[in-house]
């Protein structure tokens, strides 16, 4: 379908209210997210439904931008893994998305109506999502947001594909990226660590996911109590800069070497290290007959229940108001000596030099916020962020939200 409803950068070619109208019928509010609402629109003359996302412009430039900035994305992708674009317009007050409207459940709601769940579907699922990326990589695209609530099945048919959603926040890698952005748990190091990174972030997040779907849990975590969230990021952030997770006993028992090996080869440390999407598929758990087929829906099912079911993990989005709160305290703190345990911060979610605290967001859509370029100072003195919480939506920013504990690494 031609995207002739809307061309970017020219000012006053705007579509009038009539056109959407006209072509699309709009149901109901889904759900509203941080900068768009979400709704279902059925095209008036085929009768299909679609998935519509409106931003509002009079909300600021970080919507307009992110808008902007999905739009573009998307009109350069096609693959039958990434939830496809359809249509595009902008009015003089709003942007209109139209996507393909997936009907599936998220991959955790699949895992929990199983029967018998297995590494082999847990490679089958991988395998989609690293063509997915591999391809996404092949254009110079990194995604910055992956992570399981963004990836959902196309359908409810029994063989149903896995589709990847949201680019809000995907970056074209014209050299290397500097902005941190992302959901605070999928953070590779080089973003934590305030570090120029690029594609191999993409990967590390991918590793993540694996290992929830083999053990049920998340490979960092901290046990501080719910309400000290800065506690608990700092430590979180420090465990990612250090790579500490294990394949902890009993959870990882009855799991394969070659998945391990796999995990543990897409959570390099070193971005330099880390397998790419393209080496990640020619692994033998992938594309060959590493993976096992023991049952393993009980102890992974336990876990996810565990950790999952509450809030708790989907929090998503604590770093944009981290990193608002940091350069805050970067402007105030410019002019002072860095503090011992202070550091410098960057202007967008992913990840600070030290390890950035962050200010909370409870959050159980797959929702992500778009992404801004903005840059802070390397160097400054950061505090901890607040949290300007929006209710029930994970959030995953690009704003310049994420504060820092930790000294700046050198080479930043």
């Amino acid at each position: 379908m031609p995207f002739g409803c809307l061309t970017l950068g020219e000012k006053k070619d705007y579509n009038s209210p009539s056109e959407v109208a006209d072509k699309y019928d709009l149901g109901q509010i889904v759900k509203s997210e941080e900068f768009c609402e979400i709704f279902r629109a059925k095209d008036r003359n085929t009768l299909k439904m679609y998935t519509c996302k409106k931003f509002h412009k009079k909300d600021g430039r970080k919507v307009r931008k992110a808008a902007k900035n999905e739009i573009m994305i998307l009109k350069m992708v096609k693959h039958h893994n990434i939830l496809q674009l359809v249509d595009a317009f902008e009015t003089k007050k709003e942007y209109f998305i139209f996507l393909e409207l997936a009907t599936g459940r998220e991959v955790f709601d699949w895992i929990l109506d199983q029967g018998y769940y297995s590494e082999r579907d847990t490679s089958n699922v991988m395998r989609q999502v690293l063509e997915a990326v591999a391809y996404l990589h092949s254009l110079k695209i990194v995604h910055r947001n992956l992570k399981l609530e963004n990836l959902v099945y196309f359908n409810r048919l029994k063989h149903s594909k896995i589709v990847i959603s949201d680019f809000q926040l995907a970056k074209l890698e014209n050299g290397l990226i500097k902005d941190p952005c992302g959901t605070p748990e999928y953070l590779a190091p080089e973003v934590v660590g305030r570090l120029r990174y690029g594609r191999p972030v993409d990967c590390w997040a991918i590793g993540v996911i694996m290992y929830i779907l083999l053990s049920g849990n998340p490979p960092f975590y901290d046990d501080a109590e719910e309400d000290d969230s800065d506690s608990r990021d700092k430590n979180l952030f420090l465990k990612i800069l250090s790579g500490d997770y294990e394949f902890d006993s009993p959870y990882w028992d009855d799991i394969s070497d070659s998945a391990k090996n796999l995990v543990a080869s897409l959570m390099e440390v070193d971005q330099d290290q880390r397998l790419t999407a393209q080496e990640a598929i020619a692994h033998e758990w992938i594309s060959g007959n590493a993976a096992s087929d023991k049952n393993i829906k009980d102890g992974v099912c336990a876990q996810i229940e565990k950790n999952f079911a509450k809030a708790k993990w989907k929090k998503a989005v604590r770093v944009t108001t981290l990193m608002k709160r940091l350069r805050a305290s970067e402007q105030g703190e410019s002019g002072a000596s860095a503090p011992a345990a202070g550091a410098a911060a960057d202007s967008n979610p992913d990840g600070a030099t030290p390890v950035p605290p962050a200010g909370s967001t409870d959050a159980a859509a797959a929702s992500t916020t778009a992404g801004s370029d903005t840059q802070t100072a390397a160097g400054a003195a950061p505090s901890l962020p607040s949290a300007a919480r929006r209710e029930e939506q994970p959030q995953a920013r690009c704003n310049g939200d994420v504060p820092q504990l930790l000294p700046q690494r050198q080479g930043d």
